[in-house]
């Protein structure tokens, strides 16, 4: 969900040393010292995509925020509408500038009747925290929980059994963005049924101290399953593929969420938020720009930042792209004026000085297996 630049000390997770050890590759990402690969990303693809994969999240940022008008908080700072959520349901959402550009994408977790956790992009913590913390209402404490929190994902066709085996509850009745508590491996846990990969899976949040044990029992339960660490190159193609936007690349302060394709995230008849009135003028006046997913018709790879030209001419960049394994082929998204956004229409990539052919084409790329019900 990000990878936007950082300077100064790599941050971190409790697993860094674990990653070490297994032979991962290194790398800075939006801050931290994350592994992005281990066997190599179009392994690691494929594994998530037909087995499944084991993943170390724990860099995502985590707040809490409860009391009276906790609600109400979480109403003024966040698109969605989240009087809708029951406890234990997870609701998509953006924070939004007064003009209507993306502080952060986010997921909502109702905790409890007066308590909810906001999940935001690592590289983004301190930004959001600030601007979360700096424009709340009433009577509603926040915490920031994020060092204490880690995070692991497992993802795949194969994810339900593994976790069920070591759940001490039925996890096949959490549906889709929903959670419930529980152990696994005997480490209490919110298990929720999300993700990034368009895969079936859970995520999987625990106290810090005890990652390296869930880690460690997943690593080890799941060789019968052909579980694999999988790092975040692997992670990048499969929510590509899925044209799940990427903080830093698809979606920044610069992009409307109806820009973007998130306008079924903004509910304008819940009342006031943020960015209300610039999302609802542009909404009124039509949208220049939409963000796409393309195809190339030649054997070439869009890179981000990429320039995306229409009879010769600029229009736009290539903000996310990559050879997506699941498709075996070469596939991007990047913003393009409203009247080359639909399916069809042709585009070329500007590729170390020379033009090559592309397509706007339906997405997701490759179709989701995620548990709706």
């Amino acid at each position: 969900m990000t990878d936007a630049a950082s300077t100064g000390p790599l941050k971190r997770t409790p697993l860094r040393d674990v990653h070490v050890k297994a032979g991962a590759k290194m790398v800075p990402f939006g801050g931290w010292d994350m592994p992005v690969q281990y066997t190599g990303i179009i392994d690691e693809h494929r594994t998530v995509r037909r087995a499944v994969g084991l993943f170390d999240i724990s860099h995502m940022g985590e707040f809490e925020v409860r009391g009276p008008d906790a609600l109400a908080a979480v109403q003024r700072l966040c698109t969605n509408d989240a009087s809708t959520l029951e406890i234990g349901q997870v609701q998509y959402a953006a924070l939004c500038y007064p003009e209507g550009g993306i502080v952060d994408d986010l997921t909502i977790y109702k905790m409890g009747a007066d308590r909810f956790m906001l999940v935001v992009n690592a590289s983004n913590i301190d930004k959001d925290w600030a601007w979360v913390t700096s424009h709340s209402v009433g009577r509603a404490e926040w915490k920031n929980v994020s060092d204490e929190t880690a995070l692991l994902a497992v993802q795949g066709p194969r994810a339900e059994a593994l976790v069920g085996r070591l759940a001490d509850r039925d996890v096949t009745g959490i549906a889709y963005y929903h959670f419930a508590t529980g152990a696994v491996a005997g480490v209490p846990a919110v298990i929720s049924r999300t993700g990034y990969t368009g895969e079936d899976g859970f995520e999987l949040y625990v106290a810090a101290p005890q990652a390296e044990r869930l880690w460690s029992a997943l690593i080890e339960a799941g060789r019968p399953d052909g579980l694999q660490p999988i790092g975040l190159g692997a992670r990048d193609t499969l929510r590509l593929e899925m044209k799940y936007a990427l903080y830093g690349n698809d979606i920044d302060r610069t992009t409307n969420p109806l820009e973007a394709g998130l306008g079924w995230v903004v509910k304008p008849a819940k009342g006031e938020f943020i960015g209300r009135e610039a999302i609802e003028a542009l909404r009124a006046r039509g949208v220049a720009r939409r963000l796409v997913g393309f195809e190339m018709a030649e054997r070439a790879v869009p890179r981000h930042g990429y320039r995306l030209m229409v009879g010769g001419a600029p229009v736009g960049v290539v903000t996310s792209g990559s050879f997506g394994p699941s498709v075996e082929r070469s596939i991007g998204m990047g913003y393009v004026p409203s009247a080359q956004a639909a399916v069809g229409s042709e585009l070329a990539v500007e590729i170390r000085g020379a033009t090559h052919a592309a397509r706007v084409v339906k997405t997701p790329f490759h179709p989701s297996h995620t548990k709706k019900a």
